[in-house]
């Protein structure tokens, strides 16, 4: 004898509701959120966007914008984002402290955006010498100048270093209250265009020192590793549109800084692009010369001089080439 008991309607609309949270939970948590600041490498991503690259590598990501491009880095840290837009330099601090972050991909690297301006009399780093220099003390700015000096047989003694904004630094050099200034674009361009300085010593004079990243939590890799490899998809196609269109890409990236299209086309020659096939070099070993674990010692030595870590991190634990090579192998 079988028994069959009335079914109880409430009940199936509490599965059906607790089925549909669950399925928007868990769609909700595929979304990876990623921190972009304004530099042209990472503006790159909204084309990415934009042209529904995200979309056909099925990757769901969101885009965070950041005005304070230090406070992207601390949201990371934190655990507040998933992943985030950040230069080498500025991922030792988190590795030293044991923040579970990694590089999974070079978007570009700097080469001539940053520049040391000298006045049209200043024609060596021998006439450099006994100078006054404006930077912001312990950006890349000041980090292009420990270069520059090192690389032509000076040091920070040789000079004197005035600390100001780099917007200030530009305003100090153009009024002739200092001799010198490193800056970035479009400040570079400005002062060029105004015939009052000249660039002695640019990015393009220090190879793969200057990486800018998309850096994940190793969480994020573990859990999310679909969406990261659809975005890395989505970045060869974002930065293949960008050499191939300019103009179009132009037009995207300048919209979402506020700027006109022919002044953001400044940012592109100082930019070098990384492919997916570049990435390969720069997330590999130490024997390729302008790789992240190559130039990485360069780059913490600064910062252990000028205080700013206190352990050299171990690198290779901040690096992941894998999923690049993922997306290449899936293509």
């Amino acid at each position: 004898m079988y028994l069959f008991f009335p079914i109880n309607q409430s009940r199936i609309l509490a599965a059906f509701l607790l089925a549909t949270f669950i399925f928007f939970s868990t769609s909700a948590k595929a979304e990876v959120k990623v921190g972009v600041s304004d530099w042209p490498g990472w503006v790159a991503w909204y084309v990415a966007e934009k042209n529904g690259y995200f979309k056909k590598h099925g990757a769901k990501v969101k885009l965070v914008w950041f005005a304070n491009y230090t406070d992207s880095i601390s949201a990371l840290s934190a655990g507040q984002l998933d992943a985030n837009c950040q230069t080498w330099s500025d991922t030792m601090a988190p590795l030293s402290k044991g923040v579970p972050v990694k590089a999974i991909l070079v978007n570009d690297n700097s080469d001539g955006n940053d520049a040391l301006m000298v006045k049209p009399t200043i024609k060596s780093f021998a006439d450099l010498k006994g100078k006054t220099i404006a930077l912001e003390q312990y950006s890349i700015s000041h980090f292009v100048l420990a270069t520059a000096l090192a690389k032509n047989g000076l040091s920070f003694d040789d000079v004197k270093i005035v600390n100001l904004s780099a917007g200030d630094a530009a305003a100090a050099f153009l009024s002739g209250r200092v001799d010198a200034t490193v800056v970035w674009n479009p400040w570079v361009n400005n002062i060029h265009a105004s015939g009052k300085g000249t660039a002695l010593f640019t990015s393009k004079d220090m190879p793969g020192l200057i990486p800018d990243l998309l850096v994940a939590r190793d969480k994020t890799i573990q859990t999310q590793r679909a969406e990261l490899v659809g975005m890395i998809k989505a970045w060869q196609d974002a930065q293949r549109f960008i050499r191939e269109q300019p103009d179009q890409a132009v037009a995207i990236m300048a919209k979402v800084v506020g700027m006109k299209p022919d002044a953001y086309k400044i940012f592109l020659p100082g930019t070098h692009f990384f492919s997916l096939e570049d990435n390969l070099k720069a997330l590999g070993p130490e024997t390729e010369p302008s790789s992240l674990l190559a130039v990485g010692p360069t780059i913490a030595q600064f910062l252990k001089d000028n205080r700013l870590i206190y352990n050299a991190p171990d690198q290779a634990m901040g690096v992941d080439a894998s999923l690049v090579a993922e997306a290449l192998a899936t293509q």
